[in-house]
């Protein structure tokens, strides 16, 4: 099983670091030193809750410049956000950086407000995001794309630099949905998915159905795909110091979560639940239930035996990767001091 550390920290918390990006460093060049796979930053927008990563293209130069070995990702590039072009410029300059490390998941979006800066790409964002993996991989091998420039008259153009990698790595981001997973498989992309809101027994038939459509492609080369799942991250040698220390800061994440997650769904969903028509006790009330859920079955919380079990049950499902999210309100001090324990369970998990 691989480990990697994945940030979505809220802009909020982030005010006991002098400097709001050190935990992001400074976990970085722990991850780069300790054999940790990758380090993952999002697109967020306009919200507080991973207000801190608008770019991660931004923040994975940043990582790439103080690390030497450890891979660089997109925990998403929302790519009916931008033009397929733009993507693969700014990203190959971090693979150029970088020494060759980048890889990209690809999003179709969460909430309509991010599209404030594309609108017209709301409607069919899904269809957008499939089409924009295929055009930048093409842009990434050096082929041209046709455009219109500014007069409307056809250009075909190149994106530069070219990258050092000759393929792009890619994922697809899901929050849970089974056609998100086959989608991903029928390009032969990688799939990034977290915990919140699908239980891990469901998550398993999605694995099948990823890996399924992945085999089935006309151009399979005998490889199955590549399984990443997120999970909230804090170890401690002690159970209820654990548990006292993450609750409050967690189910503040949780509900903050709960209600943007909400909010996305009265966007389009069936489901159309408006959170401005839920009482705080409400959102109080989901929060405290989604931890107490999630705590005990759905991130690695706790001990280090604790969380080698469910490693060891993604691991029967299928997951070959765990993205460590870890900046999610506790002081960067007690994070950074805990990765020691989080690389004991990534050596015994190996």
């Amino acid at each position: 099983m691989d480990f990697s550390l994945f940030y979505f920290g809220n802009d909020s918390t982030a005010a006991d670091s002098g400097n709001r990006y050190d935990l992001v460093l400074e976990g970085a060049r722990f991850a780069d030193t300790h054999d940790f796979t990758a380090v993952w930053t999002p697109e967020r927008h306009f919200h507080a809750f991973g207000g801190l990563y608008p770019n991660p293209a931004v923040t994975g130069a940043a990582v790439a410049a103080v690390t030497s070995r450890v891979a660089i990702r997109a925990g998403s590039v929302v790519a009916p956000l931008h033009h397929p072009l733009r993507i693969a410029e700014e990203w190959s300059v971090v693979d150029n950086i970088s020494g060759g490390r980048v890889g990209l998941a690809f999003a179709s979006g969460w909430h309509a407000t991010d599209f404030a800066l594309r609108p017209e790409s709301y409607e069919n964002r899904r269809e957008v995001v499939l089409d924009s993996v295929r055009t930048v991989r093409e842009l990434w091998r050096g082929e041209e794309m046709e455009v219109l420039d500014g007069a409307g008259a056809p250009q075909r153009v190149r994106s530069f630099p070219r990258p050092v990698q000759p393929e792009l790595p890619v994922w697809i981001t899901s929050a849970g949905g089974v056609e998100t997973f086959r989608a991903a498989g029928a390009l032969g992309a990688g799939i990034l998915t977290h915990l919140l809101g699908q239980d891990i027994d469901d998550l398993a038939g999605k694995i099948t159905a990823y890996r399924e459509a992945y085999a089935a492609r006309p151009d399979a080369d005998g490889t199955s795909g590549h399984v990443v799942v997120m999970a909230h991250t804090y170890l401690d040698a002690d159970e209820d110091a654990a548990r006292a220390l993450v609750r409050d800061p967690l189910t503040a994440y949780l509900r903050t979560s709960v209600n943007l997650l909400l909010g996305s769904q009265a966007h389009g969903s069936a489901r159309r639940v408006d959170p401005a028509k839920l009482r705080d006790k409400d959102l109080d009330f989901l929060a405290a239930r989604a931890f107490d859920r999630y705590y005990e079955d759905g991130a690695l919380l706790g001990t280090v035996p604790k969380a080698a079990r469910v490693v060891e049950r993604l691991r029967g499902l299928g997951v070959d990767e765990i993205a460590c999210l870890i900046d999610f309100g506790l002081p960067a001090k007690v994070v950074l001091d805990g990765l020691h324990t989080l690389d004991e369970l990534r050596r015994i998990s190996a």
